[in-house]
């Protein structure tokens, strides 16, 4: 009687596992099966890398962003996302979105910092956005959470090809290089990028494809104090400001022109005009070359300035920078790239240096305080930017052919970049750990999943 207890309470065990191990396999079986049927995918990458810099015992490598910190590693994105995307160019609705979470050093760039410390125009503290400020990691002074991206989008069978609208926070249709760092060749960015255009907006935004050569888009963004850029939920949504974009693409697709603008009132309260424009010009040269011109030009009016030149000016403010980037398949697996830039933040209103600690500052009891370092450490002028970055891009995972489906795709980045300033009509700058040059050696790294 005794064995036969223990047999049948063995046999009641294994039959109980074996429905929880089968009910979980179906679960799992089910709900793989609804992800793939309704076109829902989760993914995202790691990015991390360093930098060298002989200039730097210890800090920043000057104005130079998200690979900004000198001489340690940084892991720059962990980054998920979930998706559902809409399909495009057909007679029927369609519905999506896409969330996007990031933990990194990179976070603090992607935030929704649109409402600045300061009012642009007084200098008055402002009361800042809270949709991802202030999540997490303020003890680190380099790390952080953004929520980039969290936008509805939807398919709207409208004309030939249909209308996609997206409605929520997503980033900005501007510019050529990006946030995302599977987007972009270089580890570094161009100042164009950082100090020229917005990174983010909130709002809807409307996208049309008229035929094979022609596309156009349009936006209506909200909670920003800065014209529009990098908005969040809940300030300054009384203000809304406007995107505009065109875009023309050859019939062999060797050949795009972008031209994309945005326009707005500065913020709530004040009407003086915030805007940019830039133009990207993408060509094909061969199946193994592509050359890219980049043009932006941004101006903000009636801005109070306080830099190395001026001190308590009101006036207008004007940035403009021009970039060529050169990129070259050596291998199947192997691409070879080059970026040259000039960039011109004619009144020191765009280009802090660094950019982290001007970010991260916020008024604590009545005094500017930055969770980054030092604010009194921050420093800008009026000033000319040149930067020329090589480097290359091997797919190592598939040169090598490693099997383990995590890394399949891993590449790795070496790059080499030289960077100089010269000061504009004013006393002489250095902002690279007193130097007006630095020379940055970085090796980093992306993988997706």
């Amino acid at each position: 009687m005794k064995y036969s207890k223990w047999l049948l309470l063995a046999t009641i065990g294994s039959v109980l596992i074996f429905i929880t191990d089968s009910a979980t396999l179906y679960a799992a079986g089910t709900l793989k099966k609804f992800v793939n049927d309704n076109r829902i995918k989760f993914g995202g990458w790691i990015h991390g890398g360093a930098t060298l810099n002989p200039s730097q015992t210890n800090g920043f490598n000057g104005p130079v962003a998200f690979a900004d910190q000198a001489n340690r590693f940084q892991l720059n994105q962990f980054n998920l996302f979930l998706q559902r995307s809409v399909v495009s160019e057909t007679n029927k609705w369609d519905f999506g979105g896409r969330f996007d979470f990031m933990f990194g050093t990179d976070a603090i760039y992607t935030q929704a910092f649109g409402v600045p410390t300061f009012d642009v125009h007084s200098g008055e503290p402002l009361q800042r956005n809270n949709w991802d400020l202030n999540i997490c990691c303020s003890s680190t002074r380099t790390y952080g959470i953004a929520l980039p991206q969290a936008y509805l989008e939807a398919h709207v069978p409208i004309g030939k090809n249909g209308l996609n609208l997206k409605m929520g926070h997503f980033y900005s249709p501007t510019g050529f290089e990006t946030v995302p760092a599977p987007d972009n060749f270089f580890y570094t960015r161009a100042y164009s990028f950082n100090a020229g255009e917005p990174f983010t907006h909130t709002g809807l935004q409307a996208n049309y494809t008229i035929n094979n050569n022609w596309a156009v888009s349009g936006s209506a963004v909200t909670g920003s104090a800065t014209g529009g850029w990098d908005g969040g939920w809940n300030r300054q949504l009384g203000n809304w400001g406007g995107i505009g974009g065109i875009t023309w693409t050859s019939d062999n697709h060797a050949t795009s022109l972008n031209i994309t603008g945005t326009f707005g009132e500065t913020s709530a309260q004040n009407s003086a005009a915030w805007g940019m424009y830039n133009t990207v010009l993408q060509h094909k040269i061969n199946p193994k070359t592509l050359l890219v011109l980049h043009h932006v030009h941004g101006f903000a009016n009636s801005v109070l300035l306080n830099n190395l030149k001026h001190t308590n000016v009101v006036k207008d403010a004007q940035w403009m920078g021009l970039v060529a980037h050169l990129y070259y398949d050596l291998t199947e697996h192997v691409s070879l790239g080059f970026r040259g830039e000039w960039f011109r933040d004619r009144d020191g209103f765009r280009n802090p240096s660094p950019f982290r600690i001007a970010a991260a500052t916020n008024i604590v009891n009545g005094v500017p305080v930055s969770y980054a370092g030092n604010f009194s450490s921050v420093t800008i002028t009026p000033a000319d930017y040149y930067a020329a970055t090589v480097g290359l891009n091997w797919k190592a995972a598939k040169t090598l052919k490693l099997q383990w489906d995590a890394i399949k795709k891993l590449s790795i980045r070496p790059n080499i970049r030289y960077d100089r300033v010269d000061a504009y009509h004013t006393a002489a700058y250095r902002p690279f750990a007193g130097h007006k040059d630095q020379i940055l050696f970085s090796l980093d790294f992306v993988l997706p999943f």
